[in-house]
């Protein structure tokens, strides 16, 4: 299945789910914030959520620091 995940096209396999997606890619799904075909989806519906091929996904990651 083709994504576009940050507007880049990514191949991916084995990914039904936008919580497939994070352990996929190792991420961190408390650091993160996910829109899906331009929705923002809830971490706690990450599981429940189905990709398909040519689905847009953009993901944020949170990164700690400053004054």
């Amino acid at each position: 299945m083709t994504l576009l995940i940050n507007g880049q096209e990514r191949v991916v396999d084995s990914v039904q789910t936008l919580a497939d997606v994070v352990t996929h890619f190792g991420l961190n799904e408390r650091i993160i914030v996910i829109e899906h075909n331009l929705n923002i989806v809830p971490r706690d519906l990450y599981a429940g959520t189905a990709v398909q091929d040519g689905d847009k996904i953009e993901i944020v990651h949170f990164v700690g620091g400053g004054y």
